[in-house]
């Protein structure tokens, strides 16, 4: 599948060029026939014989960057100066900074934000433990927690390396929501060792969202700590996939005229999300569901599923074989998906075909998650399904988490809520899919753009409502 310039790999590049002549179209067409794309050319001091101009330029990974900085260099007369990395520069320090909401200006203000009036709102608080969330930060703070084991599609990069996504994101928490959420890298991949970290920690927050923690370990942590914890616990890996996922497969299949507890399921991927997504499918009212991983189609009666040997990896698998796949469906992936309606991909690239994708049933829907590669290629899967998504900017149908992680957090936040459980996420699917309007659905827009600013609110009403039906809260 052919890559696009993306700003992903933007760079402005200085160069001084001749005031005469065909330099300045010299330089749009050497970057244009090197498959870059120019998306600025400023002129940032000019003489009689020089100009200084800055290139802005959008290739399509490091090494095209610097294959294109080459190309420019060796055009005659051109000075080749300083080279910048736009997406390294807006990480340069860092993405994020904390902000006082008082200013302190004065005496006064100084023993009222610290001490010696403080000390009155600590006595309170001590007096009446839940004040915390009236007084402090806790009211509106997330703390977004890893392990670094398993980011983006990177893998066990540490917890130094996994910062940056945690900041971006806190930033995303903020700009699509107001909450102000704390990256938290833990330098630890002992299951033991983060749960007791995050229920230390615990107090100064009201939600934690656990990131970039590998399966299958990531199901023990979330366990753990819903069960010890009086805050909502949310691995956005696994639960905002599924929401996005299933409020997307909802339109699609208004757009097909097919009912969800109808039509054939079948999935590529059974690690954190899509177990996740599975599970939550099920909750909406899927009956037919077929999962294949690296090993083909699961079933009750695969050789590495018989007897059960507490592997938690094994005990996922399992819970997959006797929940899923009630026609006893065996074989490959590709078998599998012949005559399905629908087709999720949370998995590897390539792993199906354009004929794959023709030998579904009519109406099929397919969504190749797999990032940056999907399973699938999708013009080709387009050519035969009628709605295709991806987990991709670059084409229609894009699933992203950022639909909704910071809508769940802010309604679960104004509930109050302890916890966040199926019928939460289930009313943020639907509030997510409603944001779409019928005289808007087709089938290059089953789903919003993250900057709809329709978005959060939707999902933030729709869990508060749903999460003060189980707290019983009025908290605003």
């Amino acid at each position: 599948m052919a890559t696009a310039p993306s700003v992903s790999y933007s760079m402005t590049v200085r160069l001084e060029v001749p005031a005469s002549g065909t330099a300045v179209s010299q330089l749009t067409t050497a970057v244009e026939s090197s498959g870059g794309s120019v998306t600025g050319l400023d002129v940032t001091a000019s003489g009689h014989e020089k100009l200084r101009i800055d290139v802005t330029i959008a290739a399509t990974s490091t090494a095209h960057a610097d294959e294109i900085v080459e190309k420019l260099r060796g055009i005659e007369g051109v000075s080749l100066g300083k080279v910048s990395d736009r997406t390294f520069l807006m990480h340069l320090g860092g993405k994020i900074e904390m902000s006082s909401k008082h200013p302190i200006r004065n005496r006064d203000d100084l023993s009222m934000v610290y001490t010696p009036g403080v000390a009155r709102v600590c006595q309170a608080i001590a007096e009446n433990p839940e004040d915390a969330r009236r007084l402090t930060i806790k009211r509106n703070s997330v703390a977004v927690v890893t392990d670094g084991s398993a980011v983006l599609g990177l893998g066990n990069i540490g917890p130094k390396a996994a910062l940056p996504v945690m900041e971006g994101k806190a930033a995303l928490f903020k700009r699509f929501a107001g909450i102000d959420a704390w990256p938290l890298c833990l330098d630890t991949q002992d299951t033991d060792a983060i749960v007791e970290i995050v229920k230390a920690i615990a107090p100064g927050f009201a939600g934690i969202n656990l990131e970039d923690i590998s399966a299958p370990r990531c199901f023990e942590i979330e366990a753990r700590l819903r069960e010890a914890l009086d805050i909502p616990v949310f691995h956005d890996d696994q639960h905002g996939t599924a929401i996005v996922v299933l409020a997307a497969l909802t339109n699609a299949l208004r757009v097909v005229n097919k009912k969800i507890g109808d039509v054939r399921v079948v999935m590529s991927g059974a690690g954190a999300a899509g177990t996740a997504i599975l599970k939550l499918l099920i909750a909406a009212g899927v009956r037919h569901a077929v999962v294949a991983d690296i090993h083909g189609v699961v079933h009750a009666g695969r050789d590495d599923l018989a007897g059960g040997n507490g592997n938690s990896d094994m005990t996922a698998l399992r819970w997959i074989a006797d929940n899923t796949n009630p026609e006893g469906v065996t074989g490959t992936l590709k078998e599998a998906v012949r005559g399905a309606d629908v087709f999720i991909g949370v998995s590897a690239p390539n792993v199906l075909s354009g004929d794959d994708v023709a030998a579904m049933a009519d109406g099929a829907i397919v969504f190749a998650l797999a990032n940056p590669d999907p399973e699938v290629d999708p013009a080709i899967a387009r050519q035969t399904a009628a709605v295709v998504a991806t987990g991709r900017s670059d084409f229609p149908n894009q699933i992203n988490n950022v639909l909704v992680f910071p809508g769940v957090f802010r309604g679960l936040l104004d509930a109050q809520s302890r916890t966040v459980n199926d019928d939460m996420m289930l009313a943020a699917a639907r509030a997510l899919a409603d944001v779409v309007h019928d005289d808007e659905l087709n089938a290059n827009y089953i789903i919003p753009s993250v900057f709809n600013d329709k978005v959060a609110g939707a999902v933030a009403g729709a869990v508060r409502v749903a999460a003060k039906a189980v707290t019983g809260t009025t908290a605003v």
